[in-house]
C-alpha cells in the first residue's frame, strides 16, 4: 500500500465518516511562519491541527522526540481517531512535517495512515476548496497503540549499528552538513556524519513543487545511492523530521520501511564519545 495519496483521491474520500485529515505543519530550521495562524487562514475543509510538538516527549531536552504510547494514544484519540479511522496527514509546504506525522502514526501501529502528496499547495493548485477559521471540535475516541518498537532507534542502538556496520544508515541532511563543510544550525554540535552513513538529502526524492518523484524514480535513486533493497535501513537527519521523508520514500519504492533514529544529529553530534567522520 502506497504511503501517498493524490489530491483527487483525498477529494473523493471527503464524504467518508471514518476519515480524519490532519494539518501536521511544523517548522524546519530557518522557517519563520506560524503554522497555527496559517491554518486559520487556509486549510483543507474538515481538517484538524496535528501539533508535532504536542505529540512529543515533554520531558526531553531534544526537539520533538517520540512521546510515550500513552501520551500518543490519548492525544490521537482526542482528535476523534479510532483504530479504524483513515488518517491523512498534510502540511503547508515543507513535506517533512506530514512525513514525520505519518511515521509517528505508523510507529504506534496505525496502518491506515497516508501523506497527501504535495500538501496544501498541491490541494490549492488543483483549485480544491479551502476553509478558514478554527477547526471543528471532534468527538473524543479511545485509542490503543500497538507500538512497533523495531521502527525506532535510540543512541545505544546507533552506536551498535555504527560499530558493527549492522544496517544501512541514510542521512537526509544536505551534503554540506553531512561532510562537515558548514556548521550545524543548532549550536554546540559537532560537524560531519556517522561513519558508514550514506548521504541522501531528502529533497533528492522530491520534485520542485514538493511532491514525491514517481515511485520508480525514487527506487532508482535509492539503488544508485547504494541502499540495499533487502536490508532494513535506518534514516536520520538533524532532529528526526526530514529523515521521515526518506522513510516515506523507502516505503514508496517498495523497500522495507526500516527504522528512524529519533535523536538524529541533535543527539549524536552532542555526544562526546559518538564517532564522527568529516569529508568524503
Amino acid at each position: 500500500m502506497s504511503p501517498l495519496i493524490t489530491v483527487k483521491t483525498l477529494a473523493s474520500w471527503q464524504s467518508e465518516n471514518t476519515l480524519c485529515i490532519l494539518d501536521a505543519t511544523a517548522l524546519l530550521p530557518g522557517e519563520t511562519s506560524n503554522p497555527d495562524e496559517a491554518f486559520l487562514k487556509a486549510h483543507i475543509p474538515g481538517s484538524l491541527r496535528f501539533d508535532i510538538d504536542l505529540f512529543s516527549d515533554p520531558e526531553s531536552t531534544q526537539p520533538h522526540t517520540v512521546p510515550s504510547s500513552a501520551r500518543f494514544g490519548h492525544l490521537f484519540g482526542a482528535l476523534g481517531i479510532s483504530r479504524s479511522t483513515k488518517v491523512v496527514f498534510y502540511d503547508q509546504g515543507n513535506t517533512a512535517s506530514a512525513c514525520r506525522a505519518w511515521w509517528l502514526a505508523r510507529l504506534f501501529g496505525h496502518d491506515q495512515a497516508f501523506v497527501l502528496d504535495g500538501g496544501l499547495p498541491a490541494w490549492q493548485r488543483d483549485n480544491q476548496p479551502v476553509a478558514q477559521g478554527p477547526a471543528h471540535t471532534p468527538k473524543v475516541q479511545s485509542y490503543t497503540c500497538h507500538t512497533r518498537f523495531a521502527r525506532l532507534k535510540g543512541l545505544g542502538d546507533m552506536l551498535d549499528i555504527v560499530s558493527g556496520s549492522l544496517q544501512p544508515i541514510l542521512d537526509a541532511r544536505s551534503a554540506a552538513r553531512f561532510y562537515g563543510e558548514v556548521p550545524e544550525p543548532r549550536p554546540g554540535l559537532a560537524s560531519g556524519h556517522m561513519p558508514g552513513a550514506i548521504n541522501l538529502p531528502y529533497k533528492t526524492l522530491l520534485a520542485e513543487n514538493g511532491q514525491f518523484l514517481p515511485a520508480g524514480r525514487v527506487r532508482e535513486i535509492l539503488l544508485e545511492a547504494g541502499v540495499p533493497p533487502d536490508k532494513p535501513a535506518v534514516t536520520t537527519c538533524g532532529s528526526g523530521m526530514t529523515a521521515a521523508v526518506l522513510s516515506v520514500g523507502l516505503t514508496l519504492a517498495g523497500f522495507d520501511e526500516g527504522a528512524l533514529y529519533d535523536g538524529s544529529w541533535t543527539e549524536w553530534g552532542a555526544t562526546p564519545d559518538a564517532p564522527v567522520t568529516k569529508g568524503s
